[in-house]
């Protein structure tokens, strides 16, 4: 549990970036996946099709050829 001067010191942290504009809280984990870049599931979503299709691909020609 964090001491009383623990407490008073983040509490004027607080007040002093509210004071400035800035935002006091940190991002929710909503807010941070929203502004993530979906650049990358798009890329490994890709991957993962070309793979498994080759994969498919391939079996497929084994057992009917």
């Amino acid at each position: 549990m964090p001491s009383e001067y623990e407490m008073r010191k983040r509490s004027e942290k607080f007040v002093q970036d509210a004071r400035e504009g800035k935002k006091p809280t940190h991002m929710s984990r909503q807010e941070k996946l929203a502004k993530r870049s979906p650049i990358g599931s798009w890329a490994l979503g890709v991957v993962l099709f070309v793979v498994l299709g080759g994969v498919l691909f391939e079996l497929a020609r084994l057992i009917f050829l």
